[in-house]
């Protein structure tokens, strides 16, 4: 969430960054209106408070009617700070300076192309067409046991994404990147504060209760990705400034209920309910300049990936109405499907800045004070996606798949045949 502070001292700055996201500029007006009534009642329990100091040991019935008065305020002003902070949690964080403004995906802007798209002396089929034909991907299996949006992933196809799990966790230990397994269920008060709730986000979890609790409220949440897990892993940490920047990569399964997604890639396992993933997290000093860098950082690892799968991609920049309601900025790195002749999202690298860390209350020792860190995200492999955009770029005329040459010493073969 924004500093109270900050948002008194820059109100026109964030209703426009909150509007430019395109959120209702009105909450910020609605914080101010509350954060202003709850000065007014800590300005009267602290009088309070001041009086019953001075008072004598005469003074008892007066000492007894202060008591009484603040025994009816305490309670309010805990309400009203609860109430102050949930409504600057719909405040979103502000975009950085450099985002290009935009309303929605279509103004996303193109930054660079790697690789050329190959040219096939036939017509591509589709990675569904070759899952099935290579007898590696099994859709119909899977809607009779899960429903849509799931894949039975098998064969050589279950090896390749152990391949690719391997290639992302060697790329990225050489980096000093702490490898980790993180838990896939987090509790509900870390659900919230992760910042996604409040633009509707709320639609990548799912609820799993606990049958020994009677309360109506979900104990636990699946998490989307494993930065959910990895993010807070601090929480309520100060963290010594030599740790600085501290990036962890963990390897998770990813579950979202895809509830906004009505409509989109409902053939195949494209966008699906469950799927795996590397993921990296960094947490780094406040500074602008180490922020932008990081970016920049985890943007090329993820490049250098791709790169090595000899994958062409896309990378754009995301506007302001695109962002989402955590991050200042947001790159994405888009692969070539040859059978729809255009780009997939397949990997994306985000900073929150301090968004995430306030609310989770995750600081470092900078030099006489404590400051809150900037933490950043990004996909080093989305596995179900690369394994798919594997199969269509290299795919051959009789329906078999050749590996990427980086990933032949981890899969013991360089080519998948088909079955049929």
């Amino acid at each position: 969430m924004l500093d109270i502070n900050f948002v008194r001292e820059n109100l026109q700055l964030v209703k426009k960054g909150t509007k430019d996201k395109g959120y209702d500029p009105k909450i910020v007006d609605r914080v101010l209106k509350v954060d202003e009534a709850r000065r007014d009642l800590i300005g009267k329990i602290e009088n309070l408070r001041s009086e019953r100091n001075k008072l004598t040991k005469y003074d008892v019935e007066k000492g007894r009617k202060i008591k009484e008065e603040l025994r009816q305020l305490e309670p309010d002003l805990n309400a009203i700070e609860g109430e102050l902070k949930n409504l600057l949690y719909q405040i979103p964080n502000l975009p950085a300076e450099d985002v290009p403004l935009g309303k929605d995906e279509s103004e996303n802007i193109e930054i660079k192309k790697w690789g050329k798209p190959k040219k096939f002396g036939f017509q591509p089929k589709s990675y569904q067409e070759l899952g099935d034909l290579l007898e590696i991907i099994d859709i119909k299996t899977a809607s009779k046991v899960s429903g849509t949006r799931f894949g039975y992933i098998k064969n050589e196809a279950a090896l390749l994404e152990f391949a690719l799990v391997q290639l992302a966790f060697d790329t990225l230990a050489k980096e000093g990147f702490i490898p980790v397994i993180p838990p896939a269920l987090i509790n509900l008060d870390v659900t919230k504060s992760l910042g996604y709730w409040d633009a509707g986000g709320n639609e990548s979890y799912y609820l799993v209760y606990e049958p020994e609790k009677k309360e109506k409220e979900p104990y636990f949440y699946l998490i989307g990705t494993a930065e959910h897990s990895l993010v807070p892993m601090h929480k309520d940490e100060i963290l010594a400034e030599k740790e600085l920047p501290l990036r962890y990569a963990g390897f998770s399964s990813c579950f979202r209920r895809e509830a906004g997604s009505y409509g989109k890639d409902t053939q195949g396992i494209f966008r699906v309910h469950q799927f795996d993933k590397v993921e990296m997290v960094s947490f780094i000093k406040s500074q602008e300049k180490d922020d932008l860098k990081e970016n920049e950082y985890l943007l090329s690892l993820e490049e250098k990936i791709v790169q090595a799968l000899e994958i062409p991609y896309q990378v754009t920049k995301m506007c302001t109405g695109d962002l989402g309601h955590p991050a200042a900025r947001k790159f994405d790195l888009n692969c070539w499907f040859p059978s729809e002749k255009r780009y997939r999202e397949t990997h994306s690298v985000s900073t929150c800045t301090d968004y995430q860390a306030r609310r989770l209350n995750i600081r470092y020792r900078n030099g006489d004070k404590n400051d809150f860190v900037h933490i950043l995200n990004g996909t080093a492999v989305a596995i179900g996606r690369m394994i798919l955009a594997i199969l269509e770029n290299y795919q051959q005329k009789d329906g078999s798949v050749e590996v990427p040459q980086v990933l032949q010493k981890y899969t013991g073969f360089k080519k998948i045949t088909p079955k049929k």
